[in-house]
């Protein structure tokens, strides 16, 4: 079969075209897809607002997540807590982080795999140390003991609130981290309760400050007094605005899963703990 060299050429043109068409749609294809995420705005060192950036353990660990997610552009937006629960529940916004799991107070969430395990513990000067068998029973062996608090939380459950109110052990309470915990090395107080990594992030925060002075009593972590998983929080209340959400949360469910598996999660936490 013959051609014509003018039908050729209107052969190799349309040929042409359909590459580039192709070529298009491809890149087309190739395009991420633009996500919002929002991060709690007011939570450190595990979440918390820089300069309008998000920063700390979360948005580091998410941040290092979603670089292994390449068909998603992701944006992580730092928003007060409220806010960000209220976005959730009305369908406004796809995810926020971190949430624990509570499906009767928050029906309008799903959770992702587990991100990180918050835990409440117990630091207590190395003084006390030497004059206890053990701490390790909460709150029998600190009967005696004057615990510090932040002032307006509440931690250390039911049967330490009776011991408080039956004199077996006494509350100290005081308006933050800092605080207490400069109480603790000055011997104010025998222990301070609350959230692990706050305690070790602070104690960070005044050894750079100049403040853990020369002679200032060591303190060493005792008991875990309770524990919460953490996770990021889907919108189940959207009716398919984020047709993506399915294979998003899938994706990053098994990255998530890939990075605690390989120890890369605590490696993020150890880093943001030391900056």
């Amino acid at each position: 079969m013959k051609i014509s060299l003018p039908a050729l050429v209107r052969l190799l043109r349309w040929c042409g075209m359909i590459v580039v068409m192709n070529l298009s749609l491809s890149v087309l294809a190739a395009d991420p897809t633009e996500v919002t995420v929002y991060a709690d705005e007011s939570y450190p060192p595990y979440s918390y607002a820089e300069n309008g950036e998000a920063k700390g353990v979360y948005p580091a660990i998410f941040v290092k997540a979603f670089e292994r997610m390449p068909a998603y552009k992701v944006k992580i937006k730092p928003v007060s807590w409220k806010r960000g629960l209220m976005l959730l529940e009305t369908g406004q916004g796809l995810a926020l982080f971190p949430p624990y799991n509570r499906p009767l107070e928050r029906p309008y969430i799903t959770l992702s795999e587990p991100v990180l395990t918050e835990q409440v513990v117990v630091f207590c000067t190395e003084n006390v140390m030497k004059t206890r068998k053990r701490l390790s029973a909460w709150p029998e062996d600190f009967y005696g003991l004057k615990i510090g608090i932040n002032a307006g939380f509440s931690v250390g459950g039911d049967k330490y609130k009776k011991a408080v109110k039956e004199s077996k052990l006494y509350e100290d309470q005081a308006p933050g981290n800092r605080s207490n915990i400069l109480k603790l090395l000055l011997g104010r107080i025998d222990c301070y309760a609350n959230d692990r990594l706050s305690i070790l992030w602070e104690i960070e925060r005044i050894k750079a400050d100049g403040l853990y002075a020369e002679g200032s009593q060591a303190i060493v972590e005792t008991v875990v007094i309770s524990q919460e998983l953490a996770y990021l929080g889907y919108t189940n209340r959207d009716n398919g605005r984020y047709a993506y959400k399915t294979e998003f949360s899938r994706l990053l469910n098994q990255v998530l899963t890939e990075m605690k598996k390989s120890g890369e999660v605590q490696k993020i936490v150890e880093e943001v703990l030391s900056r």
